[in-house]
């Protein structure tokens, strides 16, 4: 019963991230492939400018965001960051209240060109719609990746975005990790050959 319950798990979280609905700032459908153009081409744009990728999510997005800066920066190459610095988020939180905590720290650090990559599992969260308003203010590209609600606002906030149709925190969460990792390992050249090693990587 229990091994029932586990294969029906992954059953289900396997079908997610090709299940994922892309759309672009107008609402138009995108094919996943499309989408992961664009928004590669979006990243790469930025960072060879000397821009960089800025990251926020709450939460367990936020463990995805610190997780994606770091490898975006080491293994790809391109310039990211992530505002989920303690001081800084209780600093902001408490002199401007927390939906504008990653507001303000766009508003420090963003410039014309970059990217900003906006989790929320709800697609609701206040502070990262604030964060994608800002954004948009300063001429930056946005990638949006949300879940839950089909109708959330997030989904209709960036140049590209990347829906996960599920109401699971854990499903949607992983999925967002997933599809953020096949962006950078697609952008690195990636190819079915390279198989679960990876590019590049040593036999």
């Amino acid at each position: 019963m229990v091994q029932e319950r586990v294969n029906a798990y992954f059953e289900v979280l396997s079908t997610l991230q090709t299940a994922t609905e892309a759309t672009d700032f107008s609402g138009h459908v995108l094919s996943l492939g499309a989408a992961f153009d664009r928004a590669i081409g979006i990243a790469r744009s930025a960072t060879a400018a000397g821009g960089k990728l800025m990251i926020v999510g709450n939460g367990g997005s936020a463990g995805i965001a610190s997780h994606l800066a770091i490898d975006f920066s080491k293994n790809g190459g391109m310039s990211a960051m992530a505002f989920n610095d303690p001081a800084a988020l209780t600093c902001l939180g408490n002199d401007l209240g927390y939906e504008n905590v990653f507001a303000a720290q766009i508003g420090f650090h963003a410039r014309p060109g970059d990217l900003l990559v906006a989790i929320s599992s709800s697609g609701r969260s206040p502070n990262i719609l604030k964060a994608v308003a800002a954004a948009r203010e300063r001429d930056c590209g946005i990638l949006t990746l949300s879940g839950f609600d089909a109708g959330n606002p997030l989904r209709r906030a960036g140049d590209v975005n990347l829906y996960v149709p599920s109401t699971s925190y854990g499903f949607v969460e992983v999925s967002h990790l997933a599809l953020c990792h096949a962006l950078l390992d697609l952008a690195m050249g990636w190819t079915p050959k390279d198989g679960p090693a990876g590019p590049g990587a040593a036999g």
